[in-house]
């Protein structure tokens, strides 16, 4: 009956409501009578039932001029009790002047008692539709909106326009609000939550507080992580103030938040100092971490921002993006996409001599611990090397400032990309020692979160694809940071540097993976799949540390550390050698490169002073598949001749 209903045209289902409501004030008016005299005697009386035929087609005429036949029963909000009450009550006021004018008997309760009951009858039945419909539509998902404030209330209403979510609790921290009532839905406080999923069989719980701390959101994320519930919030603030985002666009808890902290304001002379009104270059601009450097550095007002990349995709994507933001914002300033390797001398100084840029923010290098392992060459020329030239393209261009992006790998490296990253920063703390117009600084900091080595978006993927989560190790740890803040970070502390600085960004705590892994299935709905929970959704597999992988990273060698003045930048006091000195290692290091010495390359990292202890033998890929055939194909008929 409900769904012919709801297949009927709009017409039709104007005309039942305009003849519903007819009744309901017939009803109400001959209830009033009955409730104040205890019997039906006006019935008898012509005069009251040409009252209700006077009465009742202009309260229709109000409620329709009212809007109230312009609502979709579907999605009708609490508001339109608003409208049935003004309906009411000029149809109250029309029968009390009409009783009086005409003489018509009529209490004065009776008055009351018709507002009321019209009241709750044409208001009610709309509401009682509206919740038979919801009812029977099987897709609502049972909803609880954590935050009763404004972000909340709004999120409620605009989940009221839609069949997917039933709202069906609020639940609010505010001492205020529990127990209270808000657009129909009752607040309680969050130690009720537990017993509130349970009750309402709540599928999803729906974060609705857009400006709170990181702090905060990481609390609540932490107390809600163990119920068997999905996690979503509504956009940050500055999204929904900038209107890139609407209330009712619901996303996956950011890890962000799970992992987070409060940022702290940054230092506008800082920020300003290498970049306002000067000419930027960044390499790998199209990586994670260059990408956001890009996008913060744009915001500071320079006269010209290079971006320079090996990945014409990433270029592009990149050139395309800030350019949007050039023209939604109106920022002036010259955007020069280059198509380039750093391992490139010649171009590099072609670049560099064409657009003379005053600031150059190093971020181009191969990070991957595993891949740089198998093609240790390729690690060494683009991280070492191409770090090399880019520097002395820098000094031969008169650059006054350059920043190295260094990483937390480079302590005390048990890979070749740590080392190899280590080794950049010798090369940078060599040449601050000889120049006098380049000032070249390194910023060492760990893991970015949701960049393209980070873990986030792999286990979001196995998640999505019904898992398993796999985890290298169950002791595994890292430091976890922002993009933005990290690019922030690097900006602030490329602007203090003297020359040969190593900053080393405050990471925070370090985080296991595993319980990384196990928070992120938590907060997806899902259970982990383990021999206590052997009916869980998804199991965490551990495949084993990869080729170079630590069990723990570190930020500092050694404890030779001091504060800056910035309360997240650190400046550390390490191992330096002379320009001298680091020439014979590049030197002989460039033979064995040309040469494809592997083992000769591993020699020369190990006795440098970058700390090197290989935790695996040598595993790149094209060595081991020729060793492989000397050993299955050479030394088998070294044995023969041998044995003949």
């Amino acid at each position: 009956m409900l769904d012919y209903f709801l297949q009927l045209t709009r017409f039709k289902k104007r005309l039942i409501s305009l003849i519903v409501d007819a009744v309901l004030i017939g009803f109400s008016f001959w209830l009033s009578y009955w409730i104040r005299l205890g019997d039906l005697t006006p019935t008898s009386s012509l005069i009251h039932w040409s009252l209700l035929l006077f009465i009742t087609p202009f309260t229709l005429f109000c409620f329709m001029r009212l809007g109230l036949y312009r609502a979709v029963l579907r999605y009708v909000s609490f508001r339109v009790l608003l409208t049935v009450l003004a309906g009411v009550l000029f149809s109250t006021l029309l029968l009390v002047s009409t009783a009086f004018i005409f003489d018509v008997f009529l209490p004065r309760s009776t008055a009351i008692l018709f507002f009321t009951t019209s009241f709750i009858m044409v208001g009610g039945v709309r509401l009682f539709f509206r919740m038979i419909i919801y009812r029977q539509d099987n897709s609502s998902i049972s909803v609880l909106i954590y935050g009763a404030g404004a972000s909340g209330r709004q999120l409620h209403l605009a989940l009221n326009q839609s069949s997917e979510y039933l709202p069906l609790v609020f639940v609010d921290d505010d001492a205020k609000l529990a127990n209270a009532s808000i657009q129909g839905l009752r607040v309680y406080p969050p130690a009720d939550i537990s017993s509130l999923v349970e009750r309402y069989q709540i599928d999803k719980i729906l974060l609705a507080f857009p400006s709170v701390s990181t702090s905060k959101r990481k609390a609540v994320l932490n107390e809600l992580e163990p119920l068997p519930c999905e996690v979503l919030s509504v956009p940050s603030m500055s999204d929904l103030v900038s209107g890139t985002a609407s209330i009712d666009e619901l996303k996956e808890v950011s890890i962000d938040d799970l992992l987070g902290r409060d940022t702290i304001a940054p230092n506008d002379q800082l920020l300003d100092k290498n970049i306002t009104g000067k000419s930027v270059l960044v390499t790998g601009a199209g990586g994670s971490i260059g990408s956001e450097l890009c996008r913060q550095i744009i915001r500071l007002q320079p006269t010209a921002l290079i971006l320079l990349d090996h990945s014409e995709f990433n270029l592009y994507e990149i050139d395309k993006e800030l350019k949007q933001i050039q023209l939604t914002d109106n920022l002036q300033f010259g955007l020069v996409p280059i198509l380039g390797s750093v391992q490139n001398r010649s171009r590099l100084d072609s670049v560099f001599n064409t657009f003379k840029p005053d600031t150059i923010f190093h971020a181009a290098a191969y990070k991957h611990v595993p891949l740089v392992e198998y093609n240790v060459v390729e690690g060494i020329r683009n991280n070492v090397f191409g770090t090399l030239n880019c520097a002395r393209a820098a000094l031969a261009a008169g650059v006054q400032s350059f920043v190295l992006i260094s990483t937390d790998k480079a302590v005390r490296p048990t890979n070749v990309m740590g080392a190899s990253k280590r080794l950049a920063e010798l090369v940078l703390q060599a040449l601050a020692k000889e120049s006098t117009s380049t000032m070249f600084s390194m910023v060492r900091f760990g893991n970015v979160l949701g960049s393209s080595g980070s873990v986030v978006p792999l286990f979001r993927k196995q998640i999505a694809a019904g898992g398993p989560v796999t985890v290298t190790h169950p002791e595994i740890t890292r430091y976890f940071m922002t993009i933005p803040e990290a690019s922030q970070l690097v900006i602030q502390a490329g602007a203090m540097g003297v020359g040969g600085d190593v900053f080393v960004l405050d990471m925070g705590e370090s985080i296991k993976i595993a319980d990384l892994a196990t928070k992120m299935i938590h907060l997806s709905g899902f259970s982990v799949k383990n021999l206590e929970q052997p009916d869980g959704d998804i199991e965490i597999k551990f495949s084993g540390l990869r080729p170079g992988e630590k069990l723990y990273e570190e930020l500092l060698i050694g404890d030779n550390v001091t504060g800056t003045s910035h309360d997240r930048i650190m400046s550390a006091h390490e191992v330096m050698l002379t320009w001298d000195e680091l020439q014979q290692i590049t030197a002989a290091l460039d033979l064995a490169c040309t040469q494809y010495d592997l083992q000769s390359i591993r020699n020369i990292l190990e006795k440098a002073p970058t700390g090197f202890t290989p935790s695996d033998p040598i595993c790149d890929l094209v060595w081991s598949h020729e060793i492989n055939n000397v050993e299955q194909t050479v030394i088998p008929i070294f044995k023969k001749i041998e044995n003949s």
